[in-house]
């Protein structure tokens, strides 16, 4: 069974959790707000992979199949196949239960959801949801790759 991953916010969390699970294998798609942000994050995974090949810890065809595996998107309804997905959106609940709920509403039953969150209550966010058994916190530091 192939997992493909859904990263939510492009950022600077959000685009090295998408580099770390696509130079992991992973199919990925990462997902912001405006397509000015999924760009921006995409382009930054491109410079970092662009210091691993300078450093010799990846090829350039590393780099190229890494970037292959990460699809952008501004709609959340393109996370629906995804069987986990990250949320690492700005530190607002309000912001954060609006994701979570879209997210149980289009998402598989068997979809984990995370947070990445570093101050907000992780049963709340999962109280956004009518699967909180399903939602748990993924919490990276930064930077992540």
């Amino acid at each position: 069974m192939s997992h493909l991953i859904g990263v939510i916010g492009a950022g600077t969390m959000g685009n090295g959790i998408a580099q770390t699970a696509a130079g992991n294998g992973f199919e990925v798609v990462m997902c912001d707000i405006k397509e000015e942000f999924v760009e921006r994050g995409f382009e930054a995974i491109g410079k970092s992979l662009d210091r691993f090949v300078s450093k010799e810890k990846i090829t350039a065809a590393d780099k190229t199949a890494i970037l292959g595996r990460i699809k952008t998107t501004t709609s959340l309804d393109d996370l629906a196949e995804c069987t986990l997905i990250v949320e690492a959106a700005t530190e607002n609940f309000d912001v954060k239960r609006q994701i979570f709920e879209k997210l149980d509403e289009i998402t598989g039953e068997n979809a984990i959801l995370a947070t990445n969150t570093s101050s907000i209550s992780i049963t709340k966010i999962a109280a956004a949801t009518g699967r909180p058994e399903k939602v748990i916190g993924m919490h990276f530091f930064n930077p992540v790759p």
